[in-house]
């Protein structure tokens, strides 16, 4: 007797404004990302725009280098304000790039007006890529960036009580994997961490992850290169440390506030969904939002479509309050 075959219902529509902004994109931006493609993609910055923000409000940078994973060296790059001169609360934030691209400067300028309108202090961490690092490399660069972080606070201006954890994509995993790692080693105190549409199930198999396959942005080809770059032959496997897939752990109590938000039509949809339910069935705090219609990054990518708006000010009222608490 045959196995019924599964099929996977249609991707859920994009919004209108994003599916217009969706057409412009994929002329420059594939759907589907593959392993040879990793090389051309490294030469495309990703934080276009940057030096004019920081010019428009007046911040600073300044790039370190620290002990990373394993006695190596990686770089943080940290962004103040020179009319701050007190202590502040503190910003660590991870980058995006599905594990193979970015660095340190790529997103954070979502993060910068907390500069001036919480005397905030932002430290980014330039942790290493995979293939060439390999899990767990990655997350234990980010942790490392994070304790040394904690350990400089007073130096840096931040108030250890008061230290954020924030990442988009990728970075919203590793800001998931960093917060457990945290947590499991009685490591640095996080007040809060801000999940942006975060990158935490390497199995690919989600009703959302076959949904979207060949179509909008990260799609489930390029979700497997991202994941095999990371773990290799283990991807999929039991061998997977929850640090490295968040989605995989068992106990998801003893957590901070968590916001997490993610697009109807994207990949992470569903892995994200089951993640801040499981918190909540842990006695934990979440605060998830779907955006319907939206793909994978549309609020950075589209940022004058009207659900992009509102997904932007809904994200920055929960940080505000987060910071002033």
């Amino acid at each position: 007797m045959s196995t019924p075959a599964v099929t996977t219902p249609p991707a859920p529509p994009f919004d209108a404004e994003l599916g217009a902004a969706l057409e412009l994109i994929s002329a420059t931006m594939p759907s589907s990302i593959t392993p040879e493609m990793i090389p051309a993609m490294r030469e495309t910055p990703l934080d276009l725009g940057l030096d004019e923000q920081m010019g428009a409000i007046g911040a600073v940078r300044e790039d370190r280098t620290i002990p990373g994973y394993d006695g190596a060296e990686i770089l943080i790059s940290i962004f103040r304000h020179p009319d701050n001169t007190g202590v502040g609360p503190g910003i660590y934030h991870t980058h995006g790039g599905g594990m193979i691209v970015g660095d340190q400067l790529a997103g954070v300028g979502m993060f910068l007006p907390y500069l001036v309108s919480h005397g905030a202090v932002i430290v980014s961490v330039d942790y290493r890529l995979a293939p060439e690092f390999p899990d767990p490399v990655p997350v234990e660069d980010c942790y490392a960036g994070l304790v040394w972080t904690a350990e400089n606070a007073a130096e840096l201006g931040i108030d250890p009580e008061r230290m954020i954890i924030a990442g988009g994509s990728a970075g919203g995993g590793l800001a998931a994997g960093t917060t457990l790692l945290a947590r499991d080693r009685q490591g640095p105190k996080l007040h809060a961490a801000a999940l942006i549409c975060p990158m935490i199930d390497d199995r690919n198999d989600s009703i959302s992850a076959r949904q979207i396959d060949g179509c909008g942005v990260w799609d489930r080809t390029a979700n497997e290169t991202g994941w095999t770059a990371l773990l290799g032959d283990r991807r999929g496997t039991e061998h997977v440390s929850i640090y490295a897939a968040p989605a995989r752990a068992e106990d998801l109590s003893g957590l901070p506030p968590l916001f997490i938000d993610v697009g109807s039509a994207e990949v992470f949809r569903d892995e994200d969904v089951a993640f801040a339910s499981r918190v909540w069935a842990a006695g934990g705090t979440a605060e998830l939002h779907v955006w319907a219609g939206g793909f994978h990054g549309f609020d950075i990518m589209a940022p004058h479509a009207r659900v992009s708006q509102v997904a932007n000010d809904v994200r920055n009222r929960w940080l505000a309050r987060m910071l002033d608490a």
